[in-house]
């Protein structure tokens, strides 16, 4: 059930209906096997509201039409000899009324088998009770009364064996006689009724509305929609340039993951390990192979279970399962030691059996995959709509373009690697090359906290309560102890003024940055947030409060840059403490079932998202990337939506 319908269910508003079944008869074609009726919501709507025409085929036993797209196996013989499904319509000249066919919404797609006995193949069709929705506006100088239109779906029907006649086809035989003829009756507002909407309707996404009215053009099934920190464009995949475009912005994506928080802290200590083999060329690039394979196995075994593994549909979704952050965790703790070098503690044998050290081709392999792991909680600004559009294709073409990711990541360390002049600048041996070790050793081991304190915070968490937060408190420690080290190391062994008191004044910041970061990243902040239940989330629609919905987890970085810079703005938390706005976070630290539940009935993917519902229930806002102002205008727009003042 979509959210927004939902609301409606509990407000009791909006919606009523008008239905045209057709009628039973022997057509000799398609219709003998498919019951169509087409339902209205609202019955009665006023000038300037939004409406929702709902086709339904009801197909009889064992008997399927084809998609709208229909991608027909080879075995079935020609694709031009099976007729795809569609709608069309007839309006009066001068209508009130605009059917956005672009935005049509189609039918879920159900798998059949089709063939011959051993030889039989996936086809998928439309089966039982297949509902198309179409969008409708009505002008705002639309006349009272009624504004009538013809319906006209065009299909084919078959079963195992058999293939019916299509319906009339346009300029065909009967195309003028055919259609159902409806209409939708023009009210003033004071005459519009109020009533429940069918569960016919239940599936379709009223979300839609926004985009039309603000002129956005519809999404083709090819078309990939990039936002990234307001910059939009979108990517036609149809045709092999649009798949080679595509694959260079994933490899481009992949290239600017080396740039975001979650990578860059690790990315000295990878140059580090290269400059101690730097005058031996060939293990130089055989270290930065490996490394490269390490990433892009990481990548291509996400792109695997995205295609093939049920209900993994995200790449960050990884995070929300604790055991796998206190695993990693675990993991670039290991690596920390064994890298850094920083401590002298004798562990099992069987540790030593897969070395983790910068110099061995396991230590490389084993960090590419540690780099591309920690990578992805930041993939949304960059890869997450060609992730999630690659997602829904085929799994080779799933595999290519996560492969195409991890190469775009890999690529730096790989040209690091066959260009070793370009490393030998850093310190191979000695006090400083110990120093900067033990220095991205503490670091490590400061990520290494985080990871462990996002899944144990996730096992503790409770639902409707915020996450503990204590142990950003060691992370803060360990970076914290990081620049103290640095400081005093550096004093002890620097041989000139400068030098000391260059890495002095550094490690002093480090120290107190984290201490201060520790205070902000743990304290309450200036928003009073609900955390979500399904109760609260009822209780605040019911009151007809303007809803602003917050997705975050601890492990999201890009989450904790949006809430500090953009929701944190003292406008956003002015208009946050607004009596008819109430801002609920959802936190998906943990296994948050709940929250995962509200994330799929909304149609998102991953993190960060914000959404701001308004007062009628419908969706204003959506965003992965957002700005100040443009919270602020959705707020507004959904004020202003609802007839209420500032």
């Amino acid at each position: 059930m979509k959210f927004s319908k939902t609301l409606f269910l509990t407000l009791c508003c909006l919606f009523a209906t008008n239905t045209v079944i057709a009628q039973p008869g022997n057509f000799h074609d398609s219709r003998d096997k498919v019951t169509v009726s087409v339902q209205i919501s609202p019955e009665k709507a006023v000038p300037g509201s939004d409406a929702v025409i709902a086709i339904t085929l009801k197909h009889a036993d064992h008997w399927h039409s084809h998609t709208n797209d229909p991608q027909v196996p080879e075995i079935l013989g020609d694709p031009e000899d099976y007729i795809e499904t569609s709608v069309a319509f007839t309006l009066p000249e001068g209508s009130p009324l605009t059917l956005h066919s672009d935005y049509m919404q189609w039918p879920e797609i159900t798998m059949v088998k089709v063939g011959f006995t051993g030889t039989s193949v996936d086809y998928g069709v439309f089966s039982n009770e297949a509902v198309i929705y179409i969008p409708v506006t009505i002008a705002n100088d639309a006349k009272l009364g009624e504004a009538s239109f013809i319906i006209k779906p065009v299909f084919q029907v078959c079963d195992d064996t058999t293939c019916l006649a299509p319906t009339p086809e346009p300029n065909g035989w009967g195309w003028e006689e055919y259609g159902f003829s409806t209409a939708i009756t023009i009210v003033a507002p004071e005459d519009a009724t109020a009533s429940i909407a069918p569960k016919t309707f239940d599936a379709f996404d009223s979300t839609v509305f926004a985009d039309i009215h603000a002129g956005v053009a519809a999404p083709t099934d090819n078309d990939i929609a990039f936002d990234a920190f307001g910059i939009q464009f979108k990517l036609n995949t149809d045709g092999p340039f649009g798949l080679y475009l595509l694959l260079l912005v994933a490899m481009g994506g992949g290239f600017l993951l080396n740039l975001t928080p979650c990578v860059l802290p690790v990315i000295p200590i990878k140059i580090m390990g290269l400059s101690a083999s730097a005058g031996n060329r060939r293990k130089t690039l055989y270290l930065g192979v490996w490394m490269m394979l390490g990433v892009m196995a990481l990548w291509v075994l996400l792109g695997a279970g995205i295609a093939l593994v049920a209900g993994f549909t995200a790449i960050n979704q990884l995070f929300q399962y604790p055991a796998f952050t206190i695993i990693l965790g675990a993991f670039i703790g290991i690596m920390a030691i064994g890298m850094g070098g920083l401590f002298s503690i004798r562990l099992p044998n069987a540790v030593y059996k897969v070395n983790p050290k910068h110099d061995s081709w396991c230590g490389s392999f084993l960090f590419g995959v540690m780099t591309a792991v920690l990578s992805t909680p930041c993939t949304a600004p960059f890869m997450g709509a060609a992730a999630a559009w690659a997602a829904t294709q085929s799994p080779i073409l799933t595999l290519t373009v996560f492969g195409s990711i991890g190469f775009g990541m890999a690529v730096p360390y790989l040209v690091l690697a066959a260009f070793p002049h370009l490393v030998e600048k850093m310190p191979r041996a000695g006090a400083a090359s110990d120093v900067i070790k033990q220095v991205m050793g503490l670091l490590m081991l400061a990520a290494a906290a985080y990871f462990l304190g996002v899944g144990l915070s996730g096992l503790l968490q409770q639902e409707g309560a915020p996450p503990s937060r204590f142990y950003l408190w060691i992370v803060a420690a360990c970076v914290a102890a990081a620049g103290i080290w640095l400081a005093w190391r550096t004093f002890r062994i620097a041989k000139t003024i400068t030098l000391k008191s260059v890495f002095i004044i550094i490690g002093i910041f480090i120290a107190t940055s984290s201490v201060a970061a520790g205070i902000r990243l743990t304290e309450s902040g200036p928003i009073e947030w609900e955390y979500y239940t399904p109760e609260i989330l009822n209780e605040k629609l019911a009151k007809g409060n303007i809803v602003v919905l917050e997705f975050t987890a601890e492990w999201c970085l890009n989450c904790k840059l949006l809430e500090s810079t953009v929701l944190h703005s003292s406008r956003v938390v002015e208009a946050f403490e607004a009596d008819d706005v109430t801002p609920i976070k959802i936190d998906l630290t943990g296994n948050n079932v709940s929250g995962n539940a509200l994330l799929h009935d909304l149609g998102g993917l991953r993190i960060p998202l914000l959404i701001i519902i308004g007062p009628d229930g419908e969706e204003d806002f959506r965003g992965d990337f957002y700005t100040v102002d443009q919270v602020l205008n959705a707020i507004k727009q959904s004020r202003d939506s609802s007839g209420g003042g500032e």
